[in-house]
């Protein structure tokens, strides 16, 4: 079965126990008659392997970029939109070891289990390969989105925003903590948070380019 996968991601695994173990979800996974794990551990890496590449691939591309832009690139490149869309470019549904009810309630297309099972095939090609084999995977099947990311622009204040739904987080909220200077020469200090009590402060000569330099400064403080 997991053949036909190999096949489409032009890789040959030398240890079919790990692409087993990365096309495996939870609800296979209890079935009394095998012990095998379910892909929720090559996800937690293929996540990492997954932001490395991508991260290096950004600092080569472009190294006259600030931090600021390469983080909402990043951003674009990891979520989880992107995965699902990779997920299904290389129809990693069909390959999905699931329980017959989850199968009947649609999981072979469920986004969220698309993308946790993109990340773990990243994680399985990466324990098998090592990382110079996930690195051509994923220029291969991300190489039409590094051209996409090349023309995202969006403000900070977007862009953390999308960064705190894309994970589960309440919408970051800001409040102004401080104001200095004539009337006319106003500086503003503004503290943007999150809901899992992380925050950082922005200064400007507005509320709004206060509130976007806080965002920008929080989104980094994210990323890292």
């Amino acid at each position: 079965m997991s053949s036909g996968l190999e096949h489409l991601i032009s890789y040959e695994f030398r240890r079919h126990e790990i692409l087993e173990e990365a096309l495996t979800h939870g609800s296979a996974g209890k079935r009394a008659d095998k012990g095998s794990r379910n892909y929720n551990r090559l996800e937690f890496l293929g996540d990492r392997v997954l932001g490395l590449i991508i991260s290096e691939w950004l600092i080569k591309k472009f190294p006259l970029v600030n931090e600021g832009v390469l983080a909402l690139r990043y951003n674009f490149l990891v979520q989880r939109d992107t995965l699902v869309n990779v997920a299904r470019g290389i129809e990693l549904g069909e390959y999905i070891r699931m329980s017959r009810s989850e199968e009947a309630a649609g999981g072979r297309d469920k986004p969220a289990i698309l993308a946790d099972c993109c990340e773990a095939v990243i994680g399985a090609i990466f324990m098998d390969g090592g990382l110079d084999a996930a690195r051509r995977f994923i220029d291969t099947n991300w190489g039409y989105l590094y051209a996409q990311s090349a023309d995202i622009a969006k403000d900070n204040k977007t862009a953390l925003q999308e960064w705190a739904q894309g994970r589960g987080f309440a919408p970051p909220e800001y409040e102004i903590i401080d104001r200095k200077g004539p009337a006319h020469a106003i500086t503003f200090t503004v503290k943007a948070s999150l809901g899992d009590g992380s925050s950082m402060t922005g200064i400007g000569p507005s509320r709004r380019s206060a509130e976007q330099d806080a965002a920008g400064t929080l989104l980094k403080a994210m990323m890292v």
